[in-house]
């Protein structure tokens, strides 16, 4: 499992709650991903996973440098891939 440090921001924090994402899943997807890629609008990337509790998120990131990980929002699919 790789070691990220996240930048939790205000805007970050409100984009993830106001899906029901809580740090613990967003970080866990992340770290420890299905599958990723790029966004297609943003170019930011994308980690796909189903946390320990058995949800399937998408979390959506920065990489500001080999560590460090600043997160933009995360949600529950409609479908799933």
């Amino acid at each position: 499992m790789p070691f990220f440090i996240f930048l939790w921001t205000d805007v970050a924090e409100q984009h993830t709650a106001a899906h029901g994402v809580t740090r613990r899943e967003f970080e866990e997807i992340v770290t420890q991903p299905t599958h990723t890629r790029l966004s297609r609008s943003s170019g930011h990337p994308i980690a796909f996973g189903q946390t320990s509790a058995g949800r399937y998120l998408v979390c959506v990131y920065e990489i500001i440098d080999n560590i460090t990980v600043l997160p933009v929002t995360a949600y529950e699919p409609e479908k799933l891939p």
